[in-house]
């Protein structure tokens, strides 16, 4: 098996059977369904059992049902993303233990990165995602565990980080696509399809942030929140 493998190359001596009876399923969360087939067929290739949702709300009813050993998930999604989801896990204690690995193109950077970790993400993998530091990943985290949480961060501040880093994004979002538009202009015709493309991803991602941060906006004018 893939864990004895693991086991036998790091010199680590992993009781297989116990592991994976303790385990439980792995949860992925994504809302790209090429994405989400890849990681599925990655892990169950692996031996693992595996359970899908496809944004954060839906994660949370399958939470109800079935605790997952680990979640993996996007940040960037419709209806509840990535931070939203950690949020709500982390302030349950039904659920605040559970690792989570966050997967993401748009939030790399390192202020990103930090904000995920404040919240309680508890590995953070960019995409394109590399299948072997993947599997070593939840490998990792099954048979060695991972540090407590921090504890959960007061409703207030959150909102405040989680609007910063959307509106952050929202501008490099909307210059990336000026940017491409400016750049079409000039690019031979079989150069424009691949960058069409591109400009069409960089406008879905910022729909997604915008919605996102509109939702925030009301949620925050609904509940007197001084933000």
């Amino acid at each position: 098996m893939f864990c004895q493998c693991l086991a036998n190359a790091f010199g680590m001596e992993i009781n297989v059977k116990r592991m994976n009876i303790a385990a439980g399923p792995l949860l992925i969360v994504e809302d790209v369904p090429n994405i989400l087939d890849f990681l599925e067929v990655t892990l169950k290739f692996k031996g693992y059992e595996v359970l899908k949702a496809r944004n954060g709300q839906e994660a949370l009813d399958a939470i109800q049902k079935t605790r997952p050993a680990i979640i993996i998930t996007d940040i960037l999604m419709p209806k509840m993303d990535g931070f939203s989801l950690v949020y709500h896990l982390r302030t349950d204690p039904a659920t605040r233990d559970i690792p989570v690995v966050f997967l993401s193109a748009t939030y790399v950077g390192p202020e990103d990165k930090a904000f995920a970790m404040t919240i309680g993400a508890t590995r953070f993998i960019e995409k394109p995602i590399d299948t072997e530091e993947f599997l070593l990943t939840v490998a990792e985290l099954l048979t060695q565990g991972s540090l407590p949480p921090p504890p959960p961060l007061r409703e207030s501040e959150f909102y405040a980080g989680y609007r910063q880093r959307l509106e952050m994004k929202l501008q490099q979002k909307n210059s990336q696509i000026a940017r491409a538009g400016r750049l079409l202009e000039t690019l031979p015709p079989e150069q424009k399809p691949g960058f069409i493309a591109l400009r069409q991803q960089s406008i879905n991602d910022r729909d997604e942030i915008q919605a996102e941060l509109d939702y925030i906006k009301e949620f925050l004018e609904k509940n007197n929140s001084f933000l």
